[in-house]
């Protein structure tokens, strides 16, 4: 636990470790939070949550000591900006493949001058939130340089499915086509000393990425983790 607020710890370049929820409710956020993570990341592109939730499901989770970070549908501006009026201390935003696009999403995080996001949300948060783009494609890991230039890109989060699917390649942390190409992603935000995220599910795999430099560091999400833990118990009584 600590005073910092998290985009600061962020910024400032700790490692920060983090969970991942496909599932709707205040509930299951507390429970995932309590576990005591720095972030949980409500995902409203492909899990069950919708705005309706944000305002209980992100303070379930920063009662539990956690930052709530929302990954939004898609890098529009409305998408961000309800994501934050409605509680999240940040945003994870998908399919940004492109500088241009990039530095609108910022825009769209920042009140004017320095954006063009609009002020009046029913949920007071900070005027500077966490704005984290994903990368998930080849153009983008050709723009990923300019990307990280831009002021108030606070650091890269890896979609390792949609980048295999990109690549054409199978998606495994060792293969040697989606290797190289976390390597460069890597590198680039270390020479950029921006933070960098690969999206795991398992603490193994988490591991694997922190090793090699990963600061936003996914460890668990609800989904996986109840299967795999209703599998386990199941194998362990027909044993």
């Amino acid at each position: 636990m600590t005073n910092t607020p998290f985009a600061d710890r962020v910024r400032a370049g700790e490692t920060v470790y983090g969970g991942w929820l496909g599932i709707a409710g205040p509930i299951t956020a507390r429970l995932v939070a309590s576990a005591g993570l720095d972030y949980v990341v409500i995902d409203l592109q492909h899990g069950q949550a919708t705005e309706h939730d944000l305002p209980g499901m992100t303070e379930a989770i920063k009662l539990a000591g956690a930052a709530p970070i929302g990954r939004v549908r898609y890098a529009h501006p409305a998408d961000i900006g309800r994501a934050l009026d409605l509680g999240c201390e940040g945003v994870i935003v998908p399919n940004v493949d492109s500088a241009e696009q990039a530095r609108d999403v910022v825009g769209a995080c920042r009140y004017p001058p320095e954006g063009y996001r609009s002020a009046g949300g029913v949920i007071p948060q900070s005027p500077q939130p966490l704005c984290i783009v994903m990368v998930e494609s080849s153009h983008a890991m050709t723009e990923l340089p300019a990307t990280l230039r831009l002021p108030g890109i606070d650091g890269i989060y890896v979609g390792p499915r949609d980048l295999s699917y990109a690549l054409g390649c199978p998606l495994d942390p060792h293969d040697p086509v989606l290797r190289a190409a976390f390597e460069r992603i890597w590198t680039a935000c270390a020479a950029a000393g921006k933070p960098a995220g690969v999206h795991a599910t398992d603490g193994e795999t988490a591991r694997l990425y922190k090793d090699n430099g990963c600061r936003l560091v996914t460890v668990i999400a609800d989904t996986a983790a109840v299967t795999r833990g209703a599998a386990a118990a199941l194998a362990v009584v027909r044993a």
